[in-house]
């Protein structure tokens, strides 16, 4: 039998979808607007420049983003377009691709940063007092645990 979410749950449950995809969809607009470039797109370019050597194995890329492999394909070509990403064989497992920020990436990476994480502060983060944004960041870390543990990924 189903346990139906209670008023304290639904508001809760409510309220990050409603926050998620409204936050998100602001510093898309900003972005897209001021640079061309959508979240995900963003999403890829910082996670390749916190890598290693600012490369990753696309199955790894696919899963830290939650895309699939065919997902992430579709996302790359854009970005491998406009010369920011480019693919390559890895040297150690000829078999496997990696998905590389190229220096042009990076440089537009750092361009378009002060942006986002100006919208970040001012979509999100200047809502919240510094007691809600540790209380938050929190209960994020505990949903992300059960998820990681679900997924086996621990």
């Amino acid at each position: 039998m189903t346990k139906w979410l209670d008023n304290e749950e639904m508001a809760a449950w409510r309220g990050f979808v409603n926050v998620s995809s409204g936050v998100t969809s602001a510093l898309e607009a900003e972005l897209v607007a001021h640079h061309g470039i959508t979240t995900g797109d963003y999403g890829v370019l910082a996670r390749l420049s916190e890598a290693d050597d600012s490369k990753m194995r696309m199955c790894d890329l696919a899963a830290d983003l939650h895309l699939s492999p065919s997902g992430l394909t579709r996302r790359l070509d854009g970005l491998v377009r406009r010369n920011l990403v480019v693919r390559e064989p890895s040297a150690e497992d000829r078999r496997v691709m990696l998905a590389v920020l190229t220096a042009e990436g990076r440089s537009f990476l750092e361009q378009i940063a002060p942006l986002h994480v100006d919208g970040v502060r001012r979509h999100f983060i200047s809502h919240l007092s510094p007691t809600q944004l540790r209380n938050l960041s929190s209960a994020f870390r505990s949903i992300e645990s059960g998820l990681r543990s679900i997924a086996g990924r621990n």
